[in-house]
């Protein structure tokens, strides 16, 4: 069983010194296999959405935002092609050659899917080597594979010189994720990483590629609620959902489901399958209560973004049908507690984590009835995560 006190203790105070630690690490690591310091250390961070799921890909928008664990990469450069990069988490160090890339399997395929992109895009890279390690959660649905792409584009940048440009930088990390990888992801993920900024959700909208931040609500809190369920993108559900969306932006002659108006679709509803209607109400009205969240937040109105926040999760679990047993129990137990706003499922689905707007003087107790009522309900021990907005991708000091 959970040690509820010091399950709050730790989730509460220990996120910042955690990313301190990592950086240390991988420091002390690079000076122990190379006998010196390293040239240079890139920090890329994960993220949580707020509210906009599944509309990224669908040209429409999203309000994310960079969070404070991260992966790290301490590296300096090679006088070859070779990039030569171990892994803490993984124990293991992988080598490849930039002139010949060659598709394999592994955490390494979207460092190289990183080079690749590069170099499509004329772009030069030059080896390296160097050392990573990262504390987000894998599999959760905070992005830990975004913050990977960007970090070793960063450390990329750093060692060819060329200028760091947020936008290209994750427009170029997503097609190595589209297409090296396999997943089609939106840009959401990887633009939040390279471009977030401290204390701010960016309003992202996917089609023009611009952003607009915005503040957290006056003293409220965002918890992260892992559920200890994981799900694999490339095998999951989640490329048979931007089929639908496509098919079904297909039938109304546009470019995206941005593009249809709601009542566009409800006129449309006898001459579309049950499913593909469904699977375009959730993006639809994703795309308006992620405008009016944001909205919201400017005016720092805490409730009426938690309002939105639920009935963003009904639609994914009803509509969008991407959300499970494990992530409606959390989020139900996490509506239930006094001093939250709102809940819901955050990230691709099929499992991970959800998100909980919380009022800051009622964190602790929240924590605490939510990790003992999950538990109870499932008999999965849920890690939940207190957390800030914190900056992009960059080279730190």
């Amino acid at each position: 069983m959970v040690d509820l006190g010091d399950y709050v203790l730790r989730f509460t105070f220990h996120n910042q010194p955690a990313m301190d630690n990592t950086q240390k690490n991988i420091i002390n690591t690079f000076i122990d296999q190379f006998g010196e310091p390293p040239a240079f250390v890139v920090r890329a961070p994960g993220r949580v959405n707020l509210i906009g799921e599944h509309t990224d890909y669908n040209d429409g928008f999203v309000l994310p935002l960079a969070i404070e664990r991260a992966i790290w990469i301490a590296a300096r450069p090679r006088a070859d092609r070779i990039v030569q990069l171990h892994s803490l988490d993984w124990e293991e160090t992988a080598v490849f050659s930039l002139t010949h890339l060659q598709k394999e399997s592994g955490w390494i395929e979207y460092v190289k899917g990183v080079a690749w992109a590069l170099q499509t895009a004329d772009l030069e890279t030059a080896g390296w080597e160097g050392v990573i390690s990262g504390d987000i959660p894998q599999g959760a649905g905070l992005s830990s594979s975004a913050a990977l792409e960007l970090a070793a584009a960063r450390v990329f940048q750093a060692v060819a010189g060329w200028p760091w440009q947020p936008i290209r930088m994750a427009q170029l990390s997503q097609q190595a994720e589209n297409e090296w990888v396999g997943v089609n992801c939106g840009i959401m993920d990887q633009l939040i990483v390279a471009a977030g900024q401290g204390g701010h959700a960016l309003l992202i909208d996917c089609r023009h590629l611009t952003t607009t931040a915005v503040p957290l609500p006056p003293t409220t809190t965002v918890v992260i609620l892992d559920t200890a369920t994981r799900r694999g993108l490339v095998d999951s559900a989640y490329n048979e959902r931007r089929q639908q969306c496509e098919a079904t932006a297909a039938f109304f002659g546009v470019a995206a489901l941005r593009d249809v108006a709601y009542d566009t679709l409800t006129a449309a509803e006898p001459s579309l399958t049950p499913l593909h209607y469904r699977r375009a109400r959730h993006v639809i009205t994703e795309n308006e209560r992620t405008q009016q969240a944001a909205a919201a937040m400017q005016q720092g109105d805490a409730h009426r973004l938690g309002q939105l926040m639920n009935e963003s999760h009904a639609s994914l679990r009803d509509d969008f049908e991407v959300s499970g047993p494990e992530l409606n129990s959390m989020v139900k137990i996490a509506q239930a507690q006094p001093g939250c706003y709102g809940a819901r499922m955050t990230g691709a689905g099929f499992g991970g984590c959800a998100v909980a707007l919380v009022a800051s003087d009622r964190v602790e107790t929240f924590v605490t009835a939510v990790a003992h009522q999950y538990q109870q309900s499932t008999s999965l021990t849920p890690h939940i995560y207190i957390s800030q907005a914190s900056e992009g991708t960059a080279v730190v000091p």
